[in-house]
């Protein structure tokens, strides 16, 4: 019966974002007004990671749930020598291809395939997770993480950018069958997935109407020992 619910919450979303056009205002809920300032605080955050005392290198980045690709047209693509992509709705996998235009030549492996069956193979110095992670149970986000940690290059961190409830209690969407977790919940599974905070940050100039948004920079535990840094705005 739970593997039964489980197969239901995944396929409700794929069938949710079948249905959701391959722009940027549908991979954005309709909001996309707010790609710029997304982008542009999600570069300040990853500069900062890069002018750190031991910054990942710039070879390859995984750009997971990317959707159509915005954000590795409109930053990881800036950094990276090659961007690979991780998207399970096929439209979205196919319009990437033209949305990035004159960035196409970053483009590396396109894998159509869900986070919670995904392999990667490859070394990455940054694996990109943002407005995904709503769309893993708590289980398979715990199983994708311990899977990313062991396909990091030296120095190579995991960058996570989700909505987070004011309150703390999960609340479900069923519209597109996605979760919204609570801070407190998204540091209780980085431990399990035993992943470090090394810094987290609060999204700053977002409408009142919309989930705060955090970004976090993670490193395996057995790669970094330390104290995390929180930012304020």
């Amino acid at each position: 019966m739970a593997e039964q619910m489980e197969n239901g919450f995944y396929k409700r979303a794929a069938n949710y974002w079948a249905g959701v056009p391959a722009t940027v205002n549908g991979v954005l809920a309709g909001y996309a007004d707010i790609s710029d300032i997304d982008i542009e605080s999600s570069k300040e955050f990853l500069d900062r990671i890069l002018a750190s005392s031991d910054p990942p290198d710039t070879n390859l980045a995984l750009d997971c749930g990317a959707g159509i690709g915005r954000v590795t047209k409109n930053l990881l693509a800036h950094y990276f020598h090659k961007v690979d992509l991780v998207e399970q709705d096929a439209k979205f996998i196919n319009a990437a291809k033209q949305y990035l235009g004159e960035r196409n030549d970053k483009l590396g492996t396109l894998y159509q395939i869900g986070l919670q069956h995904f392999e990667p193979e490859k070394k990455y110095d940054v694996i990109w997770c943002q407005w995904v992670l709503g769309h893993l149970n708590d289980h398979d986000f715990v199983s994708f993480f311990k899977r990313c940690s062991k396909c990091l290059a030296k120095n190579g961190i995991i960058f996570v950018k989700e909505n987070i409830t004011v309150g703390d209690e999960v609340e479900y969407d069923d519209d597109d069958s996605s979760v919204t977790r609570p801070h407190k919940l998204m540091l209780k599974l980085f431990d399990d997935a035993e992943l470090h905070l090394i810094e987290t940050k609060i999204q700053g100039g977002f409408p009142d109407d919309i989930f705060p948004v955090y970004m976090y920079n993670l490193k395996p535990k057995r790669k970094y020992f330390g104290t995390y840094i929180y930012l304020e705005d």
